[in-house]
């Protein structure tokens, strides 16, 4: 096995055990709320504890992986995730009244999410380049959402056990994880000593000087789009058990179904996008356009079976924007920024995770309609904004950086055929160059490149038999 497929197979795991700490219990909270006789505020700050404690930490555990290592903060931050589920876990088991040693385990389990997917995400970009780089990234965002198609039905499926069931669940997780990554994943050697507090906050603030313009839009509709997916399960959750009588593991299927259709998006756009900004762009303000028109119709609907099927829409939206802008992101800034920036934005993705559940307690305290017709507005808000200011720029240095491997067999075959062109007197540009070009301009990609993706296996196994 390949070194860069046994790094994408140590790093893949840890976007989706990060997003099992507040998917998982979606579907318990209600039994969760009935059993510890919790009020509905008590059940969403389950959610917010471990939310907003990684949110803070992020930042930090971004800055301590670029100084000691990307490998030794996910290390001890797997293994203070899975110690804040047992603690919660039993919490739950021992004691009549759990709640606040629940929290204590809720807020050890955000510590430790802290230091897992964002510094994955940073690492990612050490170890792939160009194209690669794109690929890993859709790949993680879709680990990401895979934690979220699952977990709902492995929450359902450990509740049928114990509610308690899902916390004693993370310490085993936690340690697959730890050992396929130890394993598998290996840190490049840092080149350049790691800069002085100071001197690392001041290039931060020249980032943010040099594309705040697009960066800081980039970072709240990345937030947007995790705040209103929380939110809508928190709400669908409840509704599916008090209203429609949906439980177990129906109801984690419920649940699951948007949220496959969102890691699918994810994993295809990863493939599309590759390094073109202006795909990016477009695919931002599209994806944000979509959520706004699922949240409009879903004020409409009534019955569990449409409006999820509407919820649908919603979740296409979302898959379109997330691997973009981790794209988008990671080529904004130097390799030697990359932690601080990517556990930035994690965290802004954190705190959006963190007032979803409460907010849309709050907002359906008014009103259903109030609820998805002001998450509507947002989301068609910050589309305006992507049109007019989501217009990044790759890193200054990104030209200095060694190209891929695939990427430097191209380059000589390239200059190879030129070199031949020109020795026979062949002119250059054909007519399908001028097509190419003339489909970059127009689609950001030349769409024959896909089927030629897919043709490649076929046509070398033929040219073998041959």
């Amino acid at each position: 096995m390949a070194q860069n497929t046994k790094n994408l197979v140590g790093l893949t795991g840890i976007p989706l055990v990060m997003v099992l700490g507040n998917s998982m219990l979606i579907p318990v909270l209600p039994t969760m709320k009935s059993k510890m006789d919790l009020t509905a505020l008590q059940t969403s700050l389950l959610i917010t504890a471990f939310s907003i404690s990684a949110g803070i930490v992020i930042p930090l555990a971004g800055y301590l992986s670029d100084r000691f290592g990307r490998k030794i903060v996910i290390i001890l931050s797997l293994i203070l995730y899975g110690a804040g589920g047992l603690v919660a876990g039993l919490a739950s088991l021992w004691w009549d009244n759990p709640y606040m040693l629940i929290m204590l385990g809720r807020v050890m389990q955000g510590i430790g999410a802290a230091g897992t997917a964002p510094i994955a995400m940073a690492m990612a970009g050490d170890l792939f380049k160009g194209a690669s780089e794109s690929r890993a990234l859709g790949l993680m965002e879709t680990s990401n959402g895979l934690g979220k198609v699952l977990s709902p039905v492995f929450g359902s499926l450990l509740a049928m056990i114990a509610w308690y069931m899902v916390f004693l669940a993370f310490p085993i997780i936690c340690g697959v994880v730890l050992l396929l990554f130890l394993f598998f994943t290996k840190e490049k050697k840092q080149e350049k000593q790691p800069m002085p507090v100071r001197q690392y906050l001041q290039s931060i603030g020249q980032v943010f000087r040099q594309h705040g313009r697009w960066l800081i839009p980039a970072f709240f509709i990345g937030s947007i789009c995790l705040f209103t997916l929380f939110g809508v399960l928190f709400y669908l959750s409840d509704l599916l058990e008090e209203k429609y009588k949906i439980d177990g593991l129906l109801k984690g299927a419920f649940l699951a179904v948007p949220l496959l259709v969102m890691s699918i998006t994810a994993y295809i756009t990863g493939l599309i996008i590759k390094k073109k900004l202006g795909l990016m762009r477009l695919f931002v303000i599209i994806g944000m356009f979509l959520l706004a028109t699922s949240y409009v119709i879903a004020n409409f609907v009534k019955g569990a079976y449409v409006l999820t099927g509407v919820l649908i829409i919603g979740s296409v939206g979302t898959g379109l924007i997330l691997p973009c802008l981790n794209s988008m992101i990671i080529g904004a800034v130097k390799k030697s920024e990359r932690g601080m920036i990517t556990s930035l934005y994690s965290g802004v993705r954190f705190i959006g995770v963190a007032v979803g559940p409460p907010v849309f307690t709050w907002l359906l305290d008014r009103s259903r309609s109030v609820m998805f017709l002001s998450i509507a507005g947002l989301a068609a808000l910050f589309g305006v904004v992507a049109i007019f200011f989501l217009k990044p720029k790759q890193a200054g240095d990104a030209a200095s950086e060694q190209p891929s491997e695939e990427e430097e067999e191209s380059a000589k075959e390239t200059k190879a055929m030129e070199q031949v062109a020109e020795i026979l007197g062949i002119h250059r540009e054909s007519e399908e160059d001028k097509r190419r070009v003339e489909a970059i301009k127009r689609f950001g990609f030349d769409p024959n490149d896909l089927m030629d993706a897919l043709l490649k296996n076929k046509g070398t196994k033929n040219k073998e038999k041959s």
